[in-house]
């Protein structure tokens, strides 16, 4: 092969992807509106739209567990996919490490911290675990987390319970709260001395409803317990710096709202904090505030990483500020309606600040998963039921494809189910 030729492949596993020439010229067109005027601009988010390969048998209203790549960013990892696999072991041992750190970079830039402060896992679950596990826990510390937390990670504290001897301490978030004191003091009252670390979601995963991270973890940290948070659903869904909410850990996953291949998150770990936790897979010796030491994982999809930059080029090509507002705009376009319904019930907050594009509604008298099936068989409408944490619905997760037509047959369906 010849040496041009060589260097031009090599380049093209590099993190400078080809540009997004469509969407670059859609996105000039309106750098005059606001993110809030153009959150109502069906046009414009027509045009996004026609970025996605969009199934037509059902409205997708589920974004929520996997959302799907846009054409030209999945046509990126495709090539990823092809390259890595042309050059094969030349690859990962030349340059998959040095694209994985720039790539971190580009990462931590989008969220707010320093590159050596963040590391590419394959999701959230991983990431959280990875803390909650690797803590040097002693018999009677305590743990606090919520009723409404994922189940993998309360899996994960009841699985230290068993080895260690943690005692956890539960609460209830309030669903539709007065302020956020209420729910700091939810917290609050759940910390004894022996509490050893606090989880908290920075957007709960089955109502959507966000929580004020900052002063829970200034209540926390005043009475001397570290905070890990999860931020699942909230990464790439509304506009935030990691530094800003003052927590010690940050886990989430890339698949969801940034729409990166599936397999990619990241965990956070704050300068000094990484020295306070054992990894759960041993790695060559590292200084233990060293935040690299809790992320070997073996060999791992490296053409996966690569489409992370492909992701934030899409991400930031839109705006954070213009995806956020049309997020919020498509929820409580929907939700307004179905607080007029007394056959309904929504767990998300009513207070525009205390949700984005996430809400959970339920029909008094059906079961959440019959509710579902109803939805999907007789409105080809596609959700997901959710019946734990004291939520007994279906969780509706839009995402900028969807179209307030869509919106349209959702709201009717509910009303023909009262």
């Amino acid at each position: 092969m010849k040496k041009r030729e060589f260097l031009k492949r090599l380049a093209l596993v590099g993190i400078t992807a080809p540009a997004f020439t469509k969407l670059e010229n859609i996105v000039s067109a309106t750098n005059h509106s606001s993110p809030k005027a153009l959150a109502e601009n069906a046009d414009f988010w027509a045009k996004i739209r026609a970025s996605y390969r969009l199934k037509p048998d059902y409205i997708n209203l589920e974004s929520g567990f996997y959302s799907i790549q846009p054409e030209e960013t999945l046509e990126h990892f495709i090539e990823h996919v092809r390259e890595v696999n042309y050059q094969g072991s030349y690859y990962m041992r030349n340059y998959r490490l040095e694209n994985k750190a720039r790539i971190t970079a580009k990462l931590a830039d989008m969220a707010g911290c320093d590159p050596d402060e963040l590391v590419i896992t394959r999701n959230t679950t991983e990431s959280l675990d990875t803390i909650i596990g690797g803590q040097h826990w002693q018999p009677g510390d305590e743990a606090v987390h919520s009723n409404q937390d994922y189940g993998a990670m309360r899996n994960m504290f009841e699985l230290v319970e068993r080895r260690h001897g943690v005692a956890r301490r539960i609460i209830d978030v309030p669903q539709h709260p007065k302020s956020d004191e209420e729910i700091v003091e939810a917290y609050a009252s759940a910390i004894t001395p022996k509490t050893r670390l606090l989880m908290v979601c920075h957007i709960i995963n089955i109502t959507g409803h966000i929580l004020p991270i900052r002063k829970i973890c200034d209540m926390a940290h005043a009475k001397g317990v570290d905070v890990m948070v999860d931020g699942a659903h909230a990464f790439g869904h509304f506009n935030f710096s990691i530094q800003d909410l003052g927590c010690d850990y940050y886990g989430t996953s890339l698949h969801k709202w940034m729409s990166v291949p599936l397999g990619a998150g990241f965990l956070y770990v704050k300068r000094g904090m990484a020295e306070k936790v054992w990894p759960l897979f041993a790695s060559q010796p590292k200084d233990e505030d060293d935040i690299e030491k809790l992320n070997h994982i073996g060999t791992h999809p490296a053409h996966t990483d690569l489409a992370i930059a492909n992701a934030i080029d899409f991400h930031n090509m839109i705006g954070g500020e213009r995806k956020e507002a049309r997020l919020r705009y498509i929820q409580n376009y929907w939700t307004d309606k179905a607080r007029e319904m007394d056959h309904l019930v929504l767990y998300t907050p009513k207070a525009r600040q205390r949700s984005c594009g996430i809400a959970t509604v339920g029909i008094k008298g059906m079961e959440p998963a019959d509710m579902a099936k109803t939805l999907l068989e007789k409105y080809r409408i596609f959700t997901v039921a959710i019946n734990g944490g004291g939520v007994h619905g279906c969780r509706i997760s839009p995402n900028v494809f969807t179209s307030t037509e869509e919106l349209d047959v959702f709201i009717s369906a509910l009303k023909s189910m009262g």
